[in-house]
């Protein structure tokens, strides 16, 4: 295994570092090095868009849109660094040029600190074939056994106990305890976790007992009910609010709610109307979105606003990692609803009116790397 020391940098847009650091205002002599700390599997992306339904057996579809990009954890990775955090993953990568393309993708084109990572010889990336349709995604997937975490990272560095970082995010495995949050939490990190599907339909609340070290817990609607055994999701969010201090529960369409277990303080804000392309990892960015504000030390009501409006730009863009959005993003759409929509809701003016004290008076980036549909591509000279 090694670290990847000798990568060349990605041929796409290069990352710049944002100009805009949204924990300018907290920060003090002695924090963290790290802002946000993550670990996972680092998957790649392949998505297809534009199917007019799902595919039927025994035909072949045609799709009018594709893209490839980094997936898996990368997709929070990415969206966490592209909102300004000095982000840290350690994730194993695969010996291949799947797992050479991701790693530069994120080291190089993202900024995010992969001294952690290892790449793991004659282990193949995982790959996922992504494709959208109906305003929903169907996933397929491939990879072998990852390797175990002992085989790659030393005793120096995580997953066995995380670097100090102001915060860390963790994806909940349904009856698997993991035991880097305690000592992250232990040396002062904020935990910040979801949860994925429970394939074995058990959804049993014992399964969240890693909460006991989180600071805020955000399970989609169907999953926190589930887990709650009630049929209604913000039901379930109040419910979760005496399991973990913050509750956030997204609503789909609808928007997102939040329960506040040590004040009592709800909130709750709709969607934003978008014409979506592609959904995959929304859920991801509406997390890191919300992560940023936190840590930010924003008002509840304007977290779970910014959260849903990362999520929401981030529906518009091929793929998980590469659609994320930066604070370029953010501040085309608030100057448009602002100055240039007459036909806004006043409503959506006054949610987003914190925007005006986070956002400087004009902002411009660099254009950010978007999927793209071949990997190597290389145009005519």
């Amino acid at each position: 295994m090694s670290s990847r020391g000798d990568v060349h940098p990605p041929t796409g847009p290069a990352a710049v570092p944002p100009a805009l650091d949204p924990l300018a205002a907290v920060r003090a002599d002695g924090d963290p090095r790290t802002d946000v700390y993550l670990t996972g599997t680092v998957f790649l992306d392949i998505i297809f868009t534009g199917l007019d339904s799902a595919p039927v057996r025994g035909t072949e579809s045609w799709a009018r849109g594709m893209g490839s990009s980094p997936g898996g954890i990368a997709n929070m990775a990415t969206a966490l660094a592209r909102l300004g955090l000095r982000t840290s993953l350690a994730a194993a990568f695969g010996d291949d040029k799947y797992g050479e393309y991701c790693w530069e993708a994120l080291e190089q084109g993202e900024g995010i600190d992969l001294s952690l990572s290892r790449t793991v010889p004659g282990w193949h990336s995982p790959v996922t074939v992504s494709m959208a349709y109906e305003g929903e995604r169907t996933m397929v997937s491939h990879g072998h056994e990852a390797p175990p975490p002992d085989f790659v990272f030393d005793g120096k560095h995580a997953p066995g106990c995380p670097p100090p970082s102001r915060a860390c995010v963790a994806s909940l495995v349904p009856g698997r305890r993991e035991g880097w949050l305690g000592c992250a939490a232990g040396r002062g990190s904020r935990l910040f976790a979801d949860v994925g599907w429970d394939d074995s339909g058990r959804w049993d609340p014992a399964d969240l007992a890693d909460l006991e070290h989180c600071e805020a817990f955000l399970p989609n609607a169907e999953e926190a009910m589930r887990y709650m055994r009630t049929d209604c999701p913000r039901a379930a969010a109040r419910k979760l609010a005496d399991l973990v201090p913050l509750a956030v529960v997204t609503l789909g369409s609808e928007g997102a709610y939040a329960v506040d277990g040590r004040t009592g303080e709800t909130a709750e804000v709709p969607a934003i109307a978008v014409r979506e392309l592609d959904p995959t990892g929304a859920g991801d960015v509406f997390v890191a979105g919300f992560v940023t504000g936190t840590l930010a030390g924003w008002p509840l009501a304007e977290r779970l606003a910014f959260a849903g409006l990362s999520a929401a730009l981030s529906v518009q863009e091929f793929g998980g990692s590469l659609s994320a959005p930066g604070w370029a993003e953010i501040a085309a759409w608030w100057q448009q609803v602002r100055t240039y929509d007459a036909g806004a809701p006043g409503a959506l003016r006054r949610q987003y009116a914190f925007l005006d004290e986070v956002l400087p008076a004009a902002y411009r980036l660099a254009p950010l790397a978007r999927a793209v549909p071949t990997l190597g591509f290389r145009r005519p000279a």
